[in-house]
């Protein structure tokens, strides 16, 4: 079947799309129905079935007779790693630490914070939390003891499991002290601690409240799973929110495993005992969906990678590990594929390795820019799959099916909405605008399984930051077009666009024109207050290494090329060239921040900054330019 008959097909009857979708999947007591809308606009799917998300990820898979192969692979660049464990070894290893988690008395519903590295042993305790219907929320691995204990007091853990330290290229992140003091922080006080002791740093344990991670489980009688109803909460997942108070997107057991079963096949082409690999970290969604839980519903293999794509040691380390575990789909961020093309603009370690077995690259994230698109589609002579969702969907909102049909790809679209989504751009009234028309994304209700249920304990917050400003529709946050192909283009987040005199323009637009200069590696453009114009832009330009030119010149030529694609309607006049961008840990641009020092007004740090320094850098480069005077 075509893309448009299986979309059609969903549109048409909803409910027999995913009633059929949740028949792939195992319950213990099958749902009556696929979507409860009693409580609309707080929707719900598949509430009254019974089912287990770690008997669907571990267990069946070993019922059907595939416990000897591999489940998950540990490559870490770091310690020199690389080892498998098999679908009956996490059978085993998962249940016995349900068991301990039990035995001290988690239950269904209780919350259990998940605070570790990529290693298996994080993958291992959030399928212990669902073997025994305990709520996870995984915190990134060595968070600021604050952000943690925000987290703790919104969510009243049970427990706390942990690890020692994380790993980076060049030092170890002492990640029990952050742990002390979070809890010492927080009002909220877990009744005990699960530390896994890494022999690169073993940390002191509190008697009475900490326990380590083997002797925890020594002698525990090992866990079944426990059946939860569809609409049991799975995991609480942190996003930041605008106001500095994080936001916990609730995610529901059976539309989650619905879906992620679903998307594997339908956009991935992953099948049973295909191998798969999402470069990401389990504290993000990706890590969530396309680390733990998807490929492993799927009953595929996945990789859980401790390394960076450049510097642990080299800038063909995704290659090698795609190479030598014969992956077939790969994910990561556009930003990891900048950061490699800047290191090897022409792809000198991707000749070395053999990728016979690669099908497709899939980016998400952020902005895939045109550029490290064509530059991707050049080296590899794969499918380059911009695909497009957000922490609250879970699962891609827009993207290229690949496992239904692979379709034109238009650079710079996601391609199309996925079932389950109807996307309207609206305008700022909340009617519908025109094809190749700026506006703002929406997406009509209910969204599709698998998507955010609700905000823990926090419904209203959850109305009013999604459901109110377009009734009838959940609101995205993020801004762009759609053509008469329907494919849609994201521009830039809605505050993003900013108004040039009257004009309503997008940053991701200009990006576009300066990444396409050949000396530039990665670039932002942000909005800075303008007395005349209301807004007026500013690029900054990060060159590709190696680059000798004069950055005078440089930015003289992408000024020229603004003024030629865009046209001078855009005002785009300043640019400067930077050492790098401030970004989130899973390479999000920090705009908002660039803006926020540019026009002298006060900011938090975000709590999931990479380097705190790049700030004073882009401090620096500001003032050159007349900002950031304060």
């Amino acid at each position: 079947m075509a893309y448009k008959d299986i979309y059609d097909g969903w549109k048409a009857d909803p409910e027999a799309f995913w009633m059929q979708a949740a028949e792939e999947v195992h319950w213990y007591k099958k749902p009556s129905k696929a979507l409860f809308d009693e409580t609309a606009p707080i929707y719900e799917w598949f509430s009254d079935g019974l089912t287990n998300t770690c008997y669907n990820a571990v267990d069946r898979h070993v019922d059907a007779g595939r416990g000897d192969e591999i489940a998950i692979m540990h490559e870490s660049p770091i310690t020199h790693a690389t080892k498998g464990i098999t679908y009956k070894e996490l059978q085993a290893r998962v249940s016995s630490l349900a068991g301990a988690l039990k035995m001290r008395g988690v239950e269904k519903g209780d919350r259990v914070i998940i605070y570790m590295p990529m290693i298996p042993e994080a993958l291992e305790a959030m399928l212990a939390c669902a073997r025994i219907g305990a709520v996870h929320s995984v915190v990134f691995g060595g968070f600021a003891a604050h952000e943690l204990a925000v987290r703790i007091d919104d969510c009243t853990p049970k427990a706390i499991i942990a690890a020692s330290c994380g790993l980076e290229p060049n030092r170890v992140v002492h990640y029990k002290p952050l742990l002390d003091k979070a809890i010492d922080m927080a009002e909220h006080k877990p009744e005990f601690c699960v530390i896994f002791q890494r022999e690169q740093e073993v940390a002191k344990l509190n008697e009475g409240r900490d326990f380590s991670w083997h002797g925890f489980q020594y002698g525990v009688k090992p866990a079944d799973c426990v059946p939860v109803e569809g609409n049991h909460p799975a995991y609480i997942l942190y996003t930041s929110g605008t106001t500095g108070q994080p936001k916990g997107v609730v995610r529901a057991t059976g539309g989650h495993l619905v879906a992620l079963n679903w998307t594997m096949k339908n956009i991935y082409n992953i099948d049973v005992g295909d191998r798969f690999w999402a470069a990401s970290d389990v504290g993000w969604v990706v890590g969530h969906s396309y680390i733990c839980y998807g490929p492993l519903i799927k009953g595929a293999q996945t990789i859980v990678f401790e390394g960076k794509p450049i510097g642990t040691p080299h800038a063909g380390v995704f290659w090698r590990i795609i190479q030598n575990q014969r992956v077939k789909s790969f994910f990561t961020a556009p930003t990891a594929l900048r950061a490699i093309k800047r290191e090897d603009p022409n792809g000198d370690w991707i000749k070395r390795y053999k990728l016979h077995d690669l099908q497709a690259i899939f980016l998400a994230g952020e902005r895939a820019d045109p550029d490290t698109i064509k530059w991707a589609q050049e080296k590899f002579g794969v499918p380059v799959i911009d695909h497009w969702w957000q922490t609250e969907t879970g699962w891609a909102i827009a993207a290229n099916p690949l496992g239904i049909e692979e379709l034109p790809v238009k650079i710079g679209s996601p391609s199309v909405a996925m079932p389950g989504y109807e996307i309207e751009i609206l305008d700022e009234a909340g009617h519908p605008v025109k094809d190749g028309e700026l506006g703002a994304i929406a997406i009509k209700l209910p969204l599709p399984p698998g998507t955010l249920q609700t905000l823990w304990n926090a419904e209203e917050r959850y109305k009013k930051s999604y459901l109110t400003t377009f009734p009838g529709y959940y609101e995205t946050g993020d801004a762009g077009i759609k053509d008469a192909d329907g494919y849609v283009y994201i521009m830039a987040r809605t505050d993003d666009v900013i108004n040039v005199a009257g004009h309503r323009l997008s940053t991701g637009a200009m990006e576009e024109v300066l990444s396409n200069h050949p000396d530039v590696a990665e670039c932002a453009v942000i909005g800075v207050a303008d007395q005349l114009k209301g807004q007026s832009p500013l690029g900054f330009l990060c060159l590709n290494s190696g680059c000798t030119k004069d950055h005078a010149t440089i930015v003289k030529e992408v000024v020229t090329a603004v003024r030629n694609d865009i046209g001078p309607v855009a005002a785009f006049k300043l640019a400067c060239v930077v050492d790098r961008l401030p970004k989130t840990r899973s390479g999000k641009i920090l705009r908002g921040t660039m803006v926020k020092i540019a026009d002298n007004q006060p900011f938090k740090m975000p709590a999931t900054i990479d380097d705190p320094a790049i700030l004073d850098e882009i401090k620096v480069a500001l003032q050159g330019l007349g900002y950031a005077k304060g």
